[in-house]
């Protein structure tokens, strides 16, 4: 009788010990294949969530290039075709740039009082001229909020537009389509702009920006075509401070940093190119802890499992040693009765395997989806209960980190879609086998060690 005939009559004769293993495979198969596509189910919804919200890539000043402070260097700048270069990569979906000079009201406007003792000189403020305003970071997080007419884009560059918040509109009286007159640093070139809309700032009036020092109530973001006709005197191309890339894929943050370097070359030196991904991280905390949980439960289960099943073939080779001694005295050699103990592990493991990926994706989803629900709740409440810092304060002193705010838009991901491929089976198939086969190996090989009329005659 062949050692395959052999197997079969033998799961068919010890019911009891067939279905005991069965059942603790079946386990195991459920509970690896329902790690494996949670696995897979999260890193989907994360890849989703990247392509959805696409990684923010920032160019600035790079304080630790710029040497030795007391050598009085300046700002670093880059030209704005070396940006516009950048801007035409394949990874940008959108991208802007800012640069900014002292700019001074003209006629009857006026500054909006309380602010810090003026930083720029009278009737100076700062304008900033930006490629395309809604691009910009504290307009993309929610800080600002455009409250009437619309941004500034590249299609108005050329244009003498503004941006003003407020509190300005409200001195002065001014609204969307009212003309303001500005004049240069060198308060001798004027430029007439429309206003093109009107935005908030929520920063009070009497705290200075931390990087131009005025009044965030008096801060203008004009098209940089304007701002650049105000500084008529300057000699030269269009040089820029800082730039914004929205990329197509967070993903493509690495490529896109090496083909910028290789494209700029030294024109980006005294600069930093840094990813924003706080948006994506806001949304995939939920999925990052389920993830972790099932990888835990999963390594857990198949070790407990594995631990049982050498216990079960333990047993189950030493109540079959006479068995096994009258098969060698007969002749049979030790590697088909290896064999055979291992055929009827794999036969068992492949029926759990197939019975397991019939209910598993349907009780992975609803464990997952449960599971993800209560993360994502807990997420969204650590969102809203954040506050800001009192007007006035940094936050510091209170245990508050201005940086926390949360993302607008960026809901914590609370569904996921779980989806049972050919691969995650074959992946099961191999885990479940590998501990079946490991699990027959170590009690069979310690029993075949054995003679067969040292098996037959110690009955141990």
């Amino acid at each position: 009788m062949n050692f395959v005939k052999r197997a079969g009559l033998s799961l068919w004769a010890r019911k009891g010990r067939t279905l005991i293993s069965f059942a603790t495979f079946l386990v195991i198969s459920v509970m690896v294949l329902a790690g494996i596509l949670i696995n897979g189910a999260t890193a989907q919804a994360e890849q989703d969530a990247k392509r959805s919200v696409g990684a923010e890539v920032n160019l600035d000043m790079d304080p630790g290039q710029l040497g030795d402070p007391s050598a009085g260097l300046q700002a670093p700048h880059i030209d704005a075709a070396t940006v516009d270069k950048l801007g035409k990569l394949p990874q940008v979906q959108k991208y802007t740039y800012s640069m900014w000079d002292r700019a001074l009201l003209k006629g009857e406007l006026e500054l909006v009082d309380g602010g810090p003792q003026d930083p720029m000189g009278p009737g100076g403020t700062v304008g900033m001229g930006v490629l395309d305003s809604s691009l910009l970071p504290d307009f993309r997080s929610g800080k600002f909020t455009l409250l009437s007419g619309e941004h500034l884009t590249a299609a108005d560059q050329d244009e003498k537009q503004l941006l003003i918040e407020e509190r300005l509109a409200e001195k002065n009286g001014l609204k969307v389509g009212d003309k303001i007159t500005l004049t240069g640093n060198d308060e001798k070139t004027t430029a007439d702009f429309t206003v093109a809309g009107i935005y908030r700032d929520p920063r009070p009036t009497t705290e200075a920006d931390a990087e131009y020092g005025i009044s965030p109530a008096n801060m203008l973001y004009g098209t940089v075509g304007g701002m650049a006709a105000l500084a008529s005197g300057t000699k030269g191309p269009l040089q820029v401070g800082k730039a914004t890339f929205l990329l197509q894929d967070a993903d493509a943050q690495g490529a896109f940093k090496d083909e910028a370097k290789h494209a700029a070359g030294s024109a980006l030196d005294g600069f930093k190119l840094d990813a924003n991904d706080k948006a994506v991280q806001q949304m995939t905390g939920p999925l990052k802890s389920i993830r972790s949980t099932a990888t835990v439960a999963m390594w857990l289960m198949g070790l407990a499992g594995a631990a049982v099943l050498t216990l079960l073939v333990n047993l189950a080779v030493k109540q079959r040693r006479k068995e096994y001694g009258v098969l060698l005295a007969m002749g049979e050699r030790k590697g088909k009765l290896i064999a055979q103990q291992a055929l009827e592990i794999v036969v068992v493991a492949a029926l759990a395997i197939g019975v397991s990926s019939l209910f598993a994706p349907a009780l992975t989803q609803s464990a997952g989806q449960s599971l993800l629900g209560k993360e994502a709740s807990a997420a969204e409440r650590k969102l809203d209960s954040w506050q800001p810092p009192a007007p006035g304060s940094t936050g510091i002193d209170q245990g508050i980190d201005p940086n926390d705010k949360p993302v607008e838009n960026a809901d914590p991901i609370n569904k996921i879609t779980v989806r049972l491929d050919p691969a995650d089976l074959a992946t099961v198939g191999a885990i479940g086998l590998g501990i079946g086969l490991l699990a027959t190996a170590v009690p069979a090989g310690a029993v075949l060690r054995l003679s067969p009329r040292s098996i037959l005659t110690k009955g141990k």
